[in-house]
């Protein structure tokens, strides 16, 4: 069946206190909105419309660059969830397939509780998604006959029966396109906040003799942002669902609560992530790999049996694999390291290529950056680089090539060779003693002045 999706995101959500559009604070290092993108994604909608109002620019920026094909529709007035959706039909003119709707600050909503909607469409015309709430609080109450929705009342409008109600409205819907925007055609705004409620659908659906039902789902999905503190919950939430699902998939953790992941990190089983590890976007490592404490992985792929930290950043770019090791204060950008490479303390290795059981020793660089362009340094297999070796890029060193400790490596090394790219030392005699003399003279003399 088709499936068209209508993203609500058109709030400014005053509560949050920000000039940033309510949908584009992050979780787990990626806007709310993309968090509802990608659960629906998963149906693989043939069309996505999303409703923008507040910030609507950066709002569509942040909605095509994680889907081009996304259509943006512009809720000038925020008139209510009835209203929003409205804005959706132009986009989805002719749609002869199903719409669900859902909320860009409405992040946790399951795949498989949308796939649960989708199969009770199949039954009934409009199907609203609902949880069991611990405190209904001002939620909309689901009034039910048997597996029959009868109506949904918001709670400025329910009296104490309806209020006691703890059956609750998510605000998702699934419904047939043309019934759905036909639906909303009559749609008033005659209730407590004058506004146009999306959930009236359901009421003028049973008077036309449309049949409607609710699926169930756990409270936590429908958890919604509105505040900093919402916010917060809502990261806490995401972190531990994150861990609890890696460690069932067979990672390992020394203390899984101090281990941050970003909202697309994929790790193998086998792995094991020690404390105080953080994954920012874009982060791939497979079985049986080592991150070790305190490192930050960005954009970068780690193979089977590699090694990483403590204290170690990997940034986009970074691919190491297998076996590679990666230790202590070790910063990785745009290089590829091949099996068995070790770059074990106190290094930069940017915009370069290093081959297989190459090591590279500590403090060295390569100065990938002149002021104005990057360039690219070309490190062979088996080669071993000093200790504070400078490899001014670009430049490329042969396989089984050396470098001594402390030289700057301005061009290129052939295979099998030593490079030695330092000046020569001289020893004054005495000198230390009598530049040590001058100087004790001249502080003495500037604490007498002072």
């Amino acid at each position: 069946m088709s499936i068209a999706l209508i993203i609500l995101a058109a709030g400014k959500g005053t509560r949050m206190k920000s000039d940033m559009p309510k949908v584009l604070h992050p979780i787990a290092g990626a806007p709310m909105l993309v968090h509802a993108m990608r659960a629906g994604a998963a149906l693989t909608p043939d069309r996505t419309v999303i409703v923008a109002g507040h910030g609507a620019e950066a709002v569509s920026a942040a909605a095509t660059e994680h889907d081009p094909d996304a259509a943006i529709v512009l809720q000038s007035e925020q008139l209510g969830t009835a209203h929003a959706v409205a804005q959706a039909a132009p986009a989805l003119a002719g749609h002869a397939g199903d719409s669900i709707v859902l909320y860009g600050d409405t992040p946790f909503v399951q795949t498989e509780t949308l796939e649960r909607m989708l199969k009770a469409r199949q039954n009934h015309d409009v199907v609203v998604l609902g949880f069991a709430a611990a405190d209904p609080g001002r939620y909309g109450r689901l009034v039910m006959q048997g597996d029959t929705l009868e109506r949904i009342v918001e709670y400025k409008d329910a009296d104490a029966d309806i209020r006691a109600i703890d059956f609750c409205n998510s605000g998702v819907i699934a419904a047939k396109t043309s019934v759905l925007f036909d639906l909303i055609e009559a749609v008033g705004n005659d209730n407590a906040s004058g506004e146009y409620y999306l959930t009236d659908i359901i009421a003028i659906a049973r008077a036309r003799g449309l049949s409607a039902t609710a699926v169930a789902c756990d409270e936590a999905e429908t958890l919604g942002v509105n505040s900093r503190s919402e916010l917060a919950q809502a990261e806490a939430l995401f972190q531990a669902r994150a861990r609890s699902e890696a460690m069932e998939n067979g990672v390992i953790f020394y203390a899984p609560d101090s281990v941050y992941f970003a909202y697309d990190t994929m790790v193998g089983p086998g792995t094991l992530i020690e404390q105080n590890v953080v994954f920012a976007p874009g982060v791939t490592i497979e079985n049986d790999a080592h991150i070790r404490a305190f490192s930050h992985l960005e954009g970068c792929h780690v193979a089977s049996g590699a090694v990483v930290g403590p204290y170690a950043r990997l940034r986009p770019g970074a691919e190491l694999a297998e076996n590679v090791k990666v230790g202590n204060f070790v910063e990785i950008k745009n290089a590829v390291l091949d099996e068995g490479a070790k770059v074990n303390h106190l290094s930069y290795i940017g915009d370069a290529h290093i081959g297989a059981a190459t090591n590279v020793g500590a403090g060295s660089v390569t100065c990938n950056y002149d002021g104005v362009m990057k360039h690219h340094t070309e490190i062979g297999a088996r080669v071993f680089i000093g200790s504070n070796t400078m490899l001014v890029a670009p430049v490329a060193v042969g396989d089984d090539a050396m470098t001594g400790s402390g030289s700057v490596i301005t061009r290129d090394v052939p295979a099998g060779a030593m490079a030695l790219g330092r000046a020569p030392q001289i020893n004054k005699s005495g000198l230390a003693l009598k530049l040590l003399d001058i100087l004790k003279r001249k502080k003495k003399k500037r604490e007498k002045e002072t």
